[in-house]
């Protein structure tokens, strides 16, 4: 009688040859290189402040008055600053709203810059301005509030030293303008005098020579 055939399990062969083949696929490096789908490349933000120097930067709630409502209305919480231009010298009030970057107001402090206390409020003040923050030049009346006294003083001591700087350099070019005008009538008097007395000295000149031909015509 013919001995039968072990028979052999093949399961366990066949698993540890597909963990063998697994551990082999994650060993392999084939050494390509995946490029990105999109690429970011890096973009200059500019705020256009580069050419100003920061006097002032401090975080503030700001208000405009709506005429029409007769009422005031929030414009914007963030960072209020005054900056000075490196090369005019010229100093603008901006401030920008905290998430968006919004500007919510942008104008040049002027000479007739005058910051005023809110009524009940010792850490607000009030004042006009000829503004631009929405893309053209508007009238507005803005009341700002901080969150203590005294940033809201500093606030308002440093807009209007700025003003009376501005208002005494404006004093002074008035007086050299007028100056130079008074000298300029005085030259002009001069020379309107200077020209009666050439002209007064060419009629003498005329009338004696013409007496001199009679004279000369009578003789003959």
């Amino acid at each position: 009688m013919a001995d039968k055939e072990p028979v052999v399990d093949r399961r366990e062969d066949e698993e540890e040859e597909a963990s063998a083949a697994a551990a082999g696929g994650e060993e392999e490096d084939t050494g390509a290189q995946v490029a990105p789908i999109v690429r970011l490349e890096e973009v200059a933000v500019t705020t256009g402040e580069e050419d100003e120097d920061v006097l002032l930067d401090m975080k503030a709630k700001l208000y405009r008055f709506d005429k029409e409502g007769n009422q005031w209305k929030e414009r914007g919480t963030g960072t209020v600053k005054l900056l000075k231009h490196k090369e005019n010298g010229k100093v603008r009030l901006v401030m920008r709203q905290a998430k968006t970057l919004k500007i919510c107001a942008n104008h040049l402090v002027a000479s007739t810059t005058k910051m005023q206390e809110h009524a009940g409020s010792d850490k607000s003040c009030v004042w006009h301005a000829a503004d631009f923050a929405d893309g053209e030049l508007k009238e507005e009346m803005f009341a700002i509030r901080f969150g203590s006294v005294e940033n809201c003083k500093k606030f308002k001591d440093l807009v209007e030293e700025i003003a009376e700087s501005l208002a005494k350099t404006e004093g002074k070019e008035i007086e050299e303008d007028s100056s130079a005008a008074g000298l300029l009538e005085k030259l002009s008097v001069t020379e309107k005098k200077s020209e009666e007395v050439a002209t007064k000295e060419e009629s003498t000149e005329a009338v004696k020579e013409a007496d001199t031909k009679s004279a000369t015509t009578s003789s003959e």
